[in-house]
């Protein structure tokens, strides 16, 4: 038989600390996530301060700004 009950606790102790520890776990993972975005973006920002000056001035090689939408005519009926 098992038993989940390791330190013996009866009612609404038990309940408590079942609660809390689920609050505890839910803690803790919510940090390893917050920790692992934090990561990341720390590894980015690295990768962008290891790159040389000139290529943080230099133009984007697709300018999209000076890209033109053709105006075409629409005939309805």
């Amino acid at each position: 038989m098992e038993d989940d009950n390791i330190l013996n606790l009866e009612g609404r102790t038990r309940l408590s600390a079942d609660i809390t520890l689920l609050m505890l776990k839910g803690a803790g993972y919510a940090a390893v996530l917050v920790l692992a975005i934090w990561l990341v973006i720390a590894v980015i920002a690295g990768i962008g301060r290891a790159l040389p000056e000139d290529s943080r001035n230099t133009p984007d090689p697709i300018n999209r700004s000076s890209l033109e939408l053709l105006e075409t005519p629409i005939n309805i009926g």
